[in-house]
């Protein structure tokens, strides 16, 4: 469900958004401010919040959320940046920085954190993820609508860790609803939550996002596939699926030396 836009803003004027994502101009914004709060935010946190900012805005330019619905969280260390709750992420700057700890103690800002807090420290806890988007992409809430598991209907599977889950509803923002969400993402990186959205995580910002509008189009080919009359779409089997999670472990570029 989408956060409802309200004033979290304790007198600060709603100004621009981060200039230059990822920039010298924000992180240092975001120095100053958790400076000025009694709380250092070192460098490294002031970049991943800026990525962080971009993320959240690609997703609503990519169709993938409206308004402030979504969330988007990334780990630096011990501390987990969040979006926060009802602000629309064009009007974020650096100083709207927030972070909590893992047992979800807010230490930096004074925006309450997204309310889809608890789903997001759960990935973080019990993954090895250090970014994760959730949207409420239309194509894939709509799959979550009418089955149990997103029909192997292409090759990418593969990337998200095998046959995509759809996690039982449960109210947003509850603990419920982050324990169903676990338990869909069991060997996966990517699942669907029932008649609310999707939650992808990955090493970095833009593999989870990258995964996000994977299985969001995976979804749209799903739907459109399965409602030509008279026809039903062919699917992969496992042994399919299996020789294409070996192949792209090899996939992309060698790292370099």
């Amino acid at each position: 469900m989408a956060d409802q836009l309200r004033d979290q803003r304790n007198g600060q004027d709603l100004r621009q958004g981060v200039q230059g994502v990822p920039g010298a101009q924000g992180a240092q914004g975001a120095q100053d401010a958790g400076q000025a709060r009694g709380g250092a935010v070192r460098e490294e946190e002031a970049r991943a919040w800026a990525d962080l900012v971009a993320t959240a805005r690609r997703t609503v330019s990519d169709g993938l959320v409206v308004g402030t619905s979504g969330n988007v969280s990334v780990r630096v260390g011990d501390l987990v940046l969040v979006t926060p709750s009802g602000v629309p992420y064009d009007r974020l700057t650096a100083d709207d920085i927030t972070g909590v700890t893992l047992d979800g103690r807010q230490v930096l800002g004074t925006l309450v954190p997204t309310s889809e807090l608890p789903m997001h420290l759960a990935v973080h806890r019990h993954t090895d993820a250090r970014a994760v988007v959730h949207t409420h992409a239309v194509h894939a809430t709509a799959v979550s609508t009418l089955v149990d598991e997103l029909p192997t209907i292409h090759y990418m599977t593969a990337a998200l860790g095998g046959p995509v889950r759809v996690a039982p509803y449960a109210t947003y923002g509850t603990q419920e609803l982050a324990e169903n969400m676990l338990r869909a993402l069991a060997g996966r990186s990517g699942c669907l939550l029932r008649n609310h959205g999707t939650v992808t995580y990955g090493a970095t910002l833009d593999q989870a996002y990258d995964r996000t509008a994977q299985l969001e189009w995976m979804c749209r080919l799903w739907l459109t596939a399965s409602s030509v009359p008279g026809l039903t779409p062919t699917l992969l089997t496992g042994e399919q699926l299996a020789e294409v999670a070996e192949r792209l472990r090899g996939y992309g570029q060698p790292p370099r030396g």
